[in-house]
């Protein structure tokens, strides 16, 4: 199956673009990256599913605002979680009906996690890779020291010259967000590395790391980081019971070799879901998707299959 990109104008002003695979009409799997990645990533997730013999789906993975050839608002305050949620939703609506699965890794899991909770109606299933539930995630920054620390880089790239820094030397400080505690990555070669660079670099003719001030602003949007003496971030939120449970199918992937996620993360999961499937991968890590796309694959068609 080949990948086609398409740009998708929602109601609200914001243009996604999108790529996909499989015929218009077909089933819907919908899929949400992550920092510092791109819609790219799923692309052998995309290509497998949209085949016949593997459900035949119409699979679409948006840039998220901020990202590639997405609308990206120069204002902060335009990456607040309930304008993501917003783009997604618009986004489902837009393919016609009600999706299959949901299927989000890291920042795409944040949105999926908050969309799952306030309209559960757009997807009948939720797939999590590696992508705190919110309610977990507060818990342990505010009480866990491992999890601070492990979250620490949370507060670099909040910083107002993130980006400039990340871009230096060829992006040296960005390559060790896959290298550290990853097992081995092996997958991330030269060609890959390529990808990401066209993706950080931005439009033709922008300074370098002008791809990744999306990215950036979706930390700074976001109170949920490790508090600190001049910013108490996780510290000062509290949120109700009812915007934290998600009552739909729910997979939850979790390598346990991820550093900046640690397994304590899915420790008490079952209060929020209670209609959850949790496997904990042994020797993957925060990358599995990268690391592991057949493994990925095999799991989701399980969830997919299962009644």
């Amino acid at each position: 199956m080949t990948i086609a990109t398409f740009q998708q104008e929602l109601p609200h002003g914001i243009a996604l673009s999108c790529r996909a695979s499989g015929e218009a009409g077909r089933p819907v799997l919908m899929f949400l990256h992550g920092f510092p990645e791109a819609a790219f990533v799923w692309d052998p997730l995309l290509e497998h599913f949209a085949r016949p013999e593997h459900g035949g789906y119409r699979c679409i993975a948006p840039n998220l605002r901020g990202y590639e050839k997405s609308s990206a608002p120069p204002d902060v305050k335009a990456y607040r979680a309930k304008f993501l949620v917003q783009d997604i939703a618009a986004l489902i609506e837009a393919a016609g009906a009600p999706i299959e699965c949901l299927v989000a890794h890291d920042w795409g899991g944040g949105i999926a996690w908050n969309l799952a909770n306030q309209m559960p109606q757009l997807t009948g299933k939720l797939a999590i890779i590696n992508s705190p539930h919110p309610g977990t995630f507060l818990r342990e920054l505010k009480n866990n020291p491992k999890q601070q620390a492990a979250s620490a880089y949370m507060n670099f790239l909040i910083r107002p010259d993130a980006e400039r820094l990340l871009a230096q030397k060829d992006y040296a400080r960005m390559w060790p967000f896959f290298t550290h505690g990853s097992c081995g990555a092996a997958w991330l070669t030269e060609t890959v590395k390529d990808q990401y660079r066209r993706i950080w670099d931005g439009p033709a003719g922008s300074a370098a790391g002008a791809g990744l001030v999306g990215g950036c602003k979706f930390y700074r949007a976001s109170p949920l980081r490790p508090p600190r003496p001049e910013d108490p971030g996780a510290a000062a939120i509290e949120l109700p019971r009812e915007m934290l449970t998600v009552d739909i199918p729910t997979l939850v992937l979790w390598g346990m070799d991820d550093i900046a996620l640690p397994p304590e993360l899915v420790e008490g999961l079952e209060a929020f879901v209670p209609r959850l499937t949790l496997e904990k991968v042994e020797g993957a890590s925060h990358w599995i998707v990268h690391e592991r796309p057949a493994f990925v694959a095999e799991r989701l068609a399980r969830f997919l299959q299962a009644s």
